[in-house]
């Protein structure tokens, strides 16, 4: 695809948790990257509640949509698709965006594509570095996802070597920032405390990495306890609590273990590329301790910025416009949204024939009665 032109265009829209997010891509060019965070609602709950997540994608939806158009330079009526995250996530807030993307692929006639949320965070990385390498391995750590994949076509192989049994990376970090009345969301105010603090100050335990342990599954549980009940000792004996060694020794605990079961992922399956995606990959130390072992493992690591890290339209419009490109079959407009949809399916196809990005005629052989079912 030598001509710019030819590549395709693909407006995506993410909803899967507390931000409506919209981009647009041609190819594996960025065009636009439009966000409404509705993360300040949240923050006096202490963490995202779906109903208040839902509302606030209903209303930002279109204004983010108009914007991410405007910023792009491009007509609705010029896209070669739209893409939507089908799953996984909060089911509320799923329904949202795949109602939205319906309605705008149906009243423009482009074909609909329901792709994964876990396999867009990886796809996201090609609007920086460029065409992910095959094989792939990802890893991805975000509020609730801390997950080692393979993948060896990000539209339709994507293997799952590893995930948390338990609490997630970044819920981790919300909950000790909450014990330590640090606010939310806790990865960012953490990483910062701990940029000033000692990471070698108090011994936290490394959850699953025990010789007879699951080798790429994860668990940061025992962790968040034992985190949780060093900080009561400390104020039941009435002691101050060294807040930036806490984060930077909590954080380290973290960190190592992500990165040790990564680079051992990539040693074991001769895989020489590590992409780490998802909210935690924007931590200054993950990154950074990610990097070291990775050169000394002979491993290429790649990290999109902070920005793309975090969810964003822009990694649903790069996941759909590969779908695009490898003629992947768009989705039926009986698409629903599924909080549990499995990395192993990037994306959910139709029953109809795949087709190029220039044959949309079958999209206006739908009846209206089946939009909204």
């Amino acid at each position: 695809m030598a001509d710019s032109r030819d590549e395709p265009l693909v407006l995506g829209i993410e909803t899967s948790c507390d931000e409506t997010g919209v981009g647009v891509v041609r190819g594996t060019t960025l065009l636009a990257d439009a966000v409404a965070s509705s993360v300040d609602e949240h923050a006096r709950f202490g963490g995202v509640v779906p109903e208040v997540a839902s509302r606030a994608h209903l209303e930002a939806m279109v204004p983010t949509i108009e914007r991410a158009l405007k910023e792009a330079g491009v007509n609705a009526r010029d896209l070669d698709g739209i893409a939507v995250t089908a799953g996984p996530g909060l089911a509320g807030a799923l329904l949202v965006g795949v109602s939205a993307a319906k309605a705008y692929a149906y009243a423009l006639g482009k074909p609909l594509y329901g792709v994964n949320h876990l396999a867009s965070h990886i796809c996201v990385d090609q609007l920086e570095h460029g065409a992910l390498p095959e094989p792939t391995m990802a890893l991805l750590v975000s509020g609730g996802h801390s997950s080692l994949l393979l993948s060896t076509d990000i539209t339709s192989d994507v293997r799952p070597l590893g995930a948390t049994i338990d609490d997630a990376a970044g819920e981790a970090f919300d909950k000790i920032a909450r014990v330590l009345n640090l606010g939310f969301p806790g990865g960012p105010v953490i990483d910062r405390y701990a940029r000033e603090g000692d990471p070698a100050a108090i011994a936290f335990p490394r959850g699953l990495t025990g010789p007879r342990d699951p080798a790429y599954d994860f668990s940061f549980s025992g962790l968040k306890t034992a985190v949780a009940r060093w900080i009561e000792a400390k104020r039941a004996a009435g002691e101050e609590v060294p807040v930036r060694d806490v984060s930077a020794s909590f954080q380290e605990a973290v960190v190592d273990v992500l990165t040790r079961k990564a680079v051992r992922a990539c040693k074991d399956e001769g895989v020489d590329h590590l992409m780490i995606g998802g909210g935690v990959a924007a931590n200054s130390r993950l990154r950074a301790l990610a990097q070291e072992r990775c050169e000394a493992a002979g491993i290429r690591l790649r990290v999109p910025r902070p920005k793309l890290c975090t969810d964003n339209g822009a990694m649903v419009a790069a996941l759909g416009a590969e779908m695009v490109a490898r003629n992947r079959a768009a989705s039926d407009w009986d698409l629903s949204a599924d909080s549990s949809l499995p990395v192993t399916d990037p994306h959910v196809p139709g029953q109809g024939h795949a087709h190029g990005h220039h044959g949309h005629d079958h999209v206006h052989e739908v009846s209206k009665e089946n939009l909204y079912s």
